[in-house]
């Protein structure tokens, strides 16, 4: 990451973008502390972080929007999971999979251990059991599967950590050998086969930093340009491997949903 950043910097661009990587983020305050940074599509409170003065006036050389400022990681996991109650209502027991936190402790401290924290509050809620399952590397993945089943889990959680992304079908391919409902985070999940996915539409974030951008451009100071919550959310339903699992969604959970996938 210092190298490309350094590598940007020598471009002497007039801003940078960061979309959902801290690592990104620290990088370019570091290497480029006198160019604008416009962040994008975190999952962080900045006020909290430390890298901003308020959410009106951001103050210094920062802007950008956020996924979840108001109510934070607890807020979205309680109404994600509030939809995947209602397509598998005899959850009881949830088994979540994520990478160690060993493997990336920035990556654990600014994601993976707040998402733990939000899920074992929202199982209290609901009256499920959690369960976590952490992997090194994807080639993990299929043990940790097994020892879900072995646990007996009613359905299995994917993490919204980047990493995951990274063979999405390899993912979805062994979530699916297991018979088991699966919820993800952002809406590429459901799209590609999980059961169902609910979070900020980080299409609609990028966009809205492109805003931003040009503002910047345009003259104006990212210090006083205010940090933006998301306001668009998207509820994904792949009814394909609804009918697969014998799961049939409510009407009105399917009239909620933003994106049904055949």
């Amino acid at each position: 990451m210092p190298e490309l950043t350094r590598e940007l910097a020598a471009l002497k661009p007039r801003v940078f973008v960061i979309a959902a990587s801290m690592s990104g983020l620290n990088t370019a305050r570091k290497e480029a502390p006198d160019t604008p940074l416009v962040i994008t599509g975190f999952a962080a409170d900045p006020i909290a972080m430390g890298f901003a003065e308020s959410y009106a006036r951001p103050g210094g050389m920062i802007t950008g929007n956020t996924m979840n400022a108001v109510g934070g990681e607890e807020a979205l996991t309680t109404k994600r999971i509030g939809f995947f109650k209602e397509l598998v209502p005899n959850l009881t027991r949830l088994g979540m999979i994520h990478f160690a936190d060993s493997v990336n402790p920035v990556a654990a401290a600014n994601l993976a251990l707040p998402e733990r924290n939000a899920l074992r509050k929202t199982s209290a809620h609901f009256g499920f059991e959690f369960l976590s399952y952490e992997i090194r590397t994807l080639d993990d993945l299929d043990g940790a599967v097994s020892a879900g089943l072995r646990s007996d889990v009613t359905a299995f959680y994917i993490s919204g950590d980047p990493r995951m992304n990274t063979n999405i079908p390899r993912v979805v391919a062994s979530l699916a050998k297991s018979g088991k409902p699966s919820c993800g985070v952002y809406p590429f999940w459901a799209q590609r086969g999980l059961l169902m996915s609910y979070s900020n539409d980080l299409h609609d974030m990028l966009r809205r930093a492109g805003f931003q951008v040009a503002k910047i451009i345009q003259g104006a100071k990212p210090g006083e340009l205010p940090f933006e919550q998301a306001v668009k959310y998207t509820l994904a339903i792949n009814v394909k491997t609804a009918r697969q699992l014998g799961i049939t969604p409510p009407p009105t959970l399917l009239a909620a949903a933003d994106e049904l996938i055949e």
